[in-house]
């Protein structure tokens, strides 16, 4: 799906030659400041590669149109941010800025279970903690049925109860709606109990993976 030849950004990230497979999911671990949420942004062009080729469905990625690229491959920041209003209003305004149109059958409340919160949809969006916030984000992510998500530390303001719950409804999700997960985590555990492909990055290089 995605396959980075030779790319270079700045003195942070140095990749070789890597693949990375649809319908699979990868767990992206190494140290703090490796270059792991650098990679995570040149797969949906937010970034671009001062050298080097990257191409998606075998498509030169700088050919997209960002705009439709960011649609299909949607990245969930490690601090997503919360639209003022209501969850409700967080959903729709989601909905509106991807024009999405409609949810298409899942339902905001649906949205709400799978991400295990229990606040109503009128309830205000930026009183909910930083776990909450983290959650209602990918509850919007889930929203838009994207072909890849990119989640970046999804779940590092959670408990490590919560954390796995979390990560299991992730995984499930994409792997009952045949999708492209590709996850920065903190965690060894994590990645090695949900993640097909596990990657090291370390100091901008893939050391294992």
């Amino acid at each position: 799906m995605f396959k980075l030849e030779n790319v270079k950004f700045k003195n942070i990230l140095n990749i070789e030659n890597v693949k990375l497979d649809k319908n699979i999911i990868t767990a992206i671990l190494g140290s703090s400041g490796g270059g792991k949420t650098t990679f995570l942004k040149l797969l949906n062009n937010m970034i671009t590669a001062d050298r080097g080729k990257i191409t998606y469905k075998g498509q030169d990625i700088e050919s997209y149109d960002p705009v439709a690229l960011r649609r299909e491959v949607v990245m969930m920041p490690q601090d997503p941010e919360i639209f003022k209003g209501s969850i409700k209003d967080n959903f729709k305004i989601t909905e509106e800025i991807t024009d999405n149109g409609s949810s298409k059958n899942l339902s905001y409340k649906e949205l709400l279970q799978k991400v295990s919160l229990t606040q109503d949809l009128n309830d205000n969006a930026k009183i909910l903690s930083g776990g909450e916030k983290q959650r209602l984000a990918l509850a919007r992510v889930m929203l838009l049925k994207p072909e890849v998500l990119l989640l970046d530390e999804p779940s590092s303001s959670l408990d490590h109860k919560t954390e796995a719950k979390i990560i299991k409804m992730v995984v499930d999700y994409v792997r009952e709606n045949n999708r492209t997960l590709i996850m920065v985590t903190h965690s060894p555990d994590i990645a090695e109990k949900f993640a097909d492909r596990i990657i090291n990055i370390e100091a901008g290089k893939i050391v294992t993976g």
